[in-house]
């Protein structure tokens, strides 16, 4: 007998409309659905029509839950895994069932859909070629400034967190304290939902904005990466213009930059030879002309 599928099964972050035709699909056949909170998820099901069975699968019961799923799977029936909203996994229950299943050897699939981090980061307006999700903000003070100093010097990645209303004016009260005042921030307020807002500007203006009135909503919080220094030259680049113009000998060229860019002596004596040949070579083929 072929063992059942656990199918994560993205849902709404907001708009109940925003759940795709597969995802209704699944949830409608499958044998059992696995939901986060199942008094949250009725509401869903009952908006759909859906009368699959639920249980139960939360943080604090997630693997001993985990065991039953697996059973059910066994038994050749499918279940699908659910979470109060967007994709399972993701700061989210889920991940340890499909832990056991893939070291168990039993099937995976994904239903994707909505993810409140890639639809805040899509609407941010901050730099998406390269980002980096850092789950939830910790509570502590002392823990947050820690979270947030390792992004002073981040100077590719949009970093990605969520946060809670109440403590979002603490949270940027340490973003600034860690990286200025002046550093871009994106805040994410509802999203999908009829209030959702989307604040864009500098911690300064955040706060000054937020401190207004009482902060209410699910919260995504983005931090540009830090305003880039003048582009630093490559290895390559540095030897060709020293031997464009020495500051002194090859020798000292090659334990200045092996130190400044951390490779070995060796490698730069290496360029400076083939940079030097082909110098050399393009010379001769202008003394041809």
């Amino acid at each position: 007998m072929s063992p059942g599928t656990l199918y994560l099964v993205a849902t709404p972050i907001g708009n109940l409309e925003d759940i795709s035709l597969r995802a209704l699909r699944i949830l409608k056949e499958v044998d059992l659905v696995a939901a986060e909170d199942t008094r949250h998820s009725r509401k869903l099901f009952n908006h759909y029509g859906i009368a699959t069975p639920l249980t139960s699968c939360f943080e604090h019961n997630e693997a001993r839950k985990g065991e039953r799923i697996v059973e059910v799977l066994r038994q050749g029936r499918s279940v699908a895994l659910i979470s109060d909203a967007g994709t399972p996994a993701i700061s989210d229950p889920g991940y340890l069932v499909v832990c056991r299943c893939r070291d168990e050897g039993l099937p995976v699939a994904a239903v994707p859909g909505p993810s409140a981090v890639i639809t805040a980061l899509a609407i941010s307006g901050l730099p998406t070629a390269r980002f980096a999700f850092e789950g939830f903000v910790p509570a502590k003070t002392s823990a947050r400034r820690t979270l947030f100093a390792a992004a002073r010097n981040e100077r590719e990645r949009t970093l990605i967190y969520y946060e809670a209303p109440h403590r979002l004016l603490a949270a940027l009260t340490d973003l600034r304290e860690e990286l200025g005042g002046e550093r871009r921030v994106a805040v994410a307020r509802e999203l999908t939902k009829l209030h959702e807002e989307l604040f864009r500007g500098t911690v300064e203006e955040a706060l000054a904005y937020f401190g207004v009135g009482r902060v209410r909503g699910e919260i995504v919080l983005l931090v540009a990466p830090a305003a880039g220094e003048p582009e630093r030259e490559s290895l390559e680049e540095a030897v060709a213009r020293w031997q464009a113009a020495p500051e002194g000998s090859r020798k000292e060229m090659v334990k200045i930059l092996a130190k400044r860019f951390g490779v070995p002596g060796s490698e730069v004596y290496r360029l400076s030879l083939e940079l030097g040949r082909g110098r050399e070579e393009g010379q001769a083929d202008d003394s041809h002309h």
